[in-house]
């Protein structure tokens, strides 16, 4: 069995109003040194299969027609060997 670990970021071009937020808030609590926070979304998926290169096929289908806004968002993924 494999997992896929997904990370979806904002393009960093793109505005993340929620980042804003956050480091507005860590300024308020007095983390006067945090410049920019960038919020993203983290997605594991499990597969009953352990062909690496099948499943990195299908993440890379289901991140570009699900998961991801091409428009806005990049992603990345690594496999690991995982037994449930």
């Amino acid at each position: 069995m494999l997992k896929a670990k997904i990370f979806v970021e904002l393009k960093p071009s793109v505005l993340d109003p929620q980042g804003k937020a956050v480091t507005n808030s860590l300024h308020n609590l007095g983390f006067e040194d945090v410049s920019q926070t960038r919020i993203g979304k983290y997605i594991e998926i499990v597969f009953d299969s352990s062909d690496h290169e099948a499943v990195s096929a299908e993440v890379t289908k289901i991140c570009d027609s699900l998961l991801a806004n091409p428009n806005t968002e990049t992603y990345r993924f690594e496999l690991v060997e995982t037994k449930s």
